[in-house]
């Protein structure tokens, strides 16, 4: 496609942004939906693409998701056989196939170019130790077969999570119908990157009346049950926040989110901490989160490990900034929708800013930046991070502005209109 012009504005940005639901929390009830023992309502579902690509795997297994207004409505049926499309999304690739174990047949998994060479191995292997069959051809990466037998031993599991939470949630969502529901130690030396999203898997489980918990550090269980039934009201996505409360910062401007819960799962929650960090004025009131630029944007030193979907447009605004930074905790985002940290490394550094490139993170040294194309890589963050520069630099095209499609179905739309461009 074309290269998206960057909006570029000459005042502050002062928008309200309603989001749509969060991709984390409804790709986690439709599974644990479609196992359930009944139907299941899921109020204000995102229908995004990664949301889309995970209902219609489900439905290739055999459940059935219907629309009713603006929602679903789950019916869960006997799991049988058939190929999956999982697109780029982690999500699906990593939580269906657990599913698929209990499926009555092969089900075949296969996704985009980049798919094929996203990190799978941890999962093939924790799924073979809960007694499933995997055809892999030695691989570990897509594209692969699981031979359900319509059931799963289940049982402790030890696998190393370092690049990805997903292949614990993924484990843990499909465990309850295990028979011995699943236990998952991890045994890397590094922690479990994206804690948060372990959490948030493990409090939907908890909704459905099922036992799950941490019983130490590192390890989780998912005690054997049948999902219950459910009306699930998914929240607003956090982390689909980040572009926009950043343009407040970056203009001096001041952006308005409603519909911020007070407690949350969701890594999101912690832009209003980050941004703060880096010279915002952040309140939360009646549920409605606001960030105001001061018209200074200063560096940070992070550990960013937990919240990496974040990182692109802290990187972003990283090179706005008024000193150094440095990100820190990223080695996992190389296994990412693309390799992160390489990608921002080579876009920054396109538009003239100074980047040290380490093994785990980017130091970032602000320069006067330029205009340019600034690459997505296909990953919608990549390509968000390239829309909050094209505020305040000129010039800058962003080449894929479609891939936000993933996780927002019209972000230039919602840009546009949320900064006047």
């Amino acid at each position: 496609m074309d290269s998206w012009a960057a909006p570029r504005v000459t005042k502050p940005v002062c928008a309200r942004v309603e989001l749509p639901g969060s991709k984390s929390q409804t790709n986690r009830v439709l599974v644990v939906a479609a196992i359930a023992e009944g139907a299941s309502r899921i109020v204000r579902p995102l229908r995004a693409r990664d949301t889309v690509l995970m209902a219609d795997a489900l439905r290739t297994l055999g459940t059935s998701i219907v629309d009713d207004g603006d929602d679903w409505v789950v019916t869960p049926a006997a799991l049988s056989g058939g190929v999956v499309d999982t697109g780029l999304a982690g999500t699906v690739m990593r939580f269906v196939p657990p599913i698929a174990a209990l499926a009555d047949g092969a089900v075949t998994f296969d996704g985009d170019d980049y798919a094929r060479e996203r990190p799978m191995a941890t999962l093939i292997d924790g799924l073979r130790q809960a007694g499933a069959l995997v055809d892999d051809d030695g691989r570990g990466q897509l594209p692969f077969t699981v031979q359900g037998k319509g059931s799963a031993a289940g049982g402790t599991v030890h696998i190393d999570a370092s690049s990805s939470s997903q292949f614990v949630s993924g484990l843990l969502l499909a465990g309850a119908r295990y028979d011995a529901g699943i236990e998952v130690v991890h045994t890397g030396a590094e922690q479990v990157p994206s804690l948060p999203h372990i959490e948030m898997t493990l409090a939907v489980l908890r909704w459905a009346a099922i036992d799950a918990a941490a019983s130490a550090p590192g390890v989780w269980r998912v005690a054997p049950g049948a999902p219950g039934a459910r009306d699930w009201l998914i929240e607003p996505d956090l982390s689909n926040a980040a572009p926009f409360l950043a343009a407040a910062l970056a203009t001096g401007g001041t952006v308005t989110v409603p519909g911020w819960p007070a407690a949350t799962t969701q890594a999101g929650a912690a832009l209003g901490d980050l941004l703060a960090v880096m010279g915002a004025e952040v309140s939360l009131a009646d549920g409605r989160l606001t960030v105001r630029g001061t018209g200074t944007i200063k560096g940070l030193d992070a550990n960013l490990r937990n919240v990496t979907e974040l990182v692109t447009v802290i990187a972003a605004l990283a090179a706005l900034a008024d000193g150094p930074s440095r990100l820190t905790g990223l080695a996992h985002m190389r296994g990412h929708e693309t390799d992160r940290l390489a990608a921002l490394y080579t876009e920054l550094t396109r538009l003239g800013s100074e980047v040290v490139e380490e093994s785990d993170g980017l130091t970032i040294l602000p320069r006067p930046l330029h205009g340019g194309v600034w690459r997505a890589y296909a990953d919608h963050r990549m390509a968000t991070a390239g829309a909050l520069l094209g505020l305040v630099v000129d010039g800058v095209e962003v080449d894929d502005i479609g891939c936000t499609s993933k996780t927002l179905p019209d972000f230039p739309g919602m840009w546009t209109a949320a900064v006047g461009g």
